[in-house]
């Protein structure tokens, strides 16, 4: 099989599973758990095809085994990672009260951290698209002891993993997880503000989008704690004082990012009309 059509069909497949595991999560069975397992079957499920029919592949360039190992695999195996950390999560999860939860999920946030520690300049790397190490990272039996290898490597399938894509998978998996955990804490917050505090006075009633580029614009120049806060956290303060939810917000700054003109519209309106206010306030 040529590597056109073995991308062509994976990426149908992994289409696929995402399709079969919206409708788990969406159905109506309770157990949560269930759901997980019934997910994490149809994955390794995904996993093995997959397997199976990059034996029948020949890669005839560097970047088609670059692309498999560095872009494409990863999704399926960061899935499995993910959701087998979403059933061990709930599996062990304590039924002591909402304070106890929150401490159980900042707990699990601060793994995650050490994680990042323990592979910084992998997740660096990788982070900033770089490419010069690619072919010692994404090719396979081309392992380097010296790199930050998995310790696990030893368990794997030398035709079937590079030394560096099972580490890819754990950083999408851990953002996923990170972003679960964020908001499992908020809503347990978001009890407690409701609960125990009165409710902010003020709304926001300019555009989302607005707030979240004025959030970032002083994010970026480090006006909260002096730049040791994570962006999330501030988010999740600002809807609370100003009760508006301001939803995917990565996504927001993303869609923020790619406007093709006008990137900081509403912080350029902003100086504008504080300008015309100092104007007026001359005459």
């Amino acid at each position: 099989m040529n590597a056109k059509l073995f991308f062509r069909r994976a990426e149908k497949m992994y289409r696929e599973l995402l399709v079969v595991t919206e409708n788990i999560e969406a159905s109506s069975q309770a157990d949560v758990l269930k759901k997980y397992e019934r997910i994490l079957m149809e994955t390794d499920q995904s996993i093995r095809s997959l397997k199976g029919l990059l034996s029948g592949v020949n890669f005839t360039s560097l970047a088609e085994e670059l692309y498999f190992f560095k872009e494409l695999k990863p999704l399926f195996v960061s899935q499995f990672i993910y959701f087998s950390r979403l059933l061990a999560l709930e599996a062990a999860k304590p039924n002591a009260g909402p304070q106890i939860l929150k401490e159980y999920y900042e707990y699990e946030l601060q793994h995650l951290q050490l994680f990042l520690e323990e592979y910084r300049e992998f997740y660096e790397y990788y982070r900033r698209k770089a490419t010069y190490l690619d072919q010692k990272y994404f090719v396979r039996k081309q392992f380097d002891f010296t790199m930050g290898v998995d310790p696990n490597m030893y368990h794997f399938d030398e035709q079937f993993t590079t030394s560096h894509d099972h580490l890819v998978a754990r950083i999408l998996a851990n953002d996923r997880l990170e972003k679960y955990l964020l908001q499992s804490i908020y809503h347990i917050e978001g009890y407690f503000y409701e609960k125990f505090s009165d409710r902010s006075p003020l709304t926001w009633t300019g555009p989302k989008s607005g707030l979240i580029e004025l959030l970032h614009g002083l994010h970026v120049m480090r006006c909260f704690n002096g730049g040791n806060v994570d962006f999330s956290e501030t988010v999740r303060l600002v809807e609370k004082a100003f009760n508006v939810p301001l939803g995917n917000f990565y996504k927001t700054l993303h869609d923020i990012k790619n406007r093709k003109t006008g990137r900081t519209k509403f912080l350029q309106a902003l100086a504008e009309s504080l300008e015309q206010h100092f104007e007026s306030m001359m005459d």
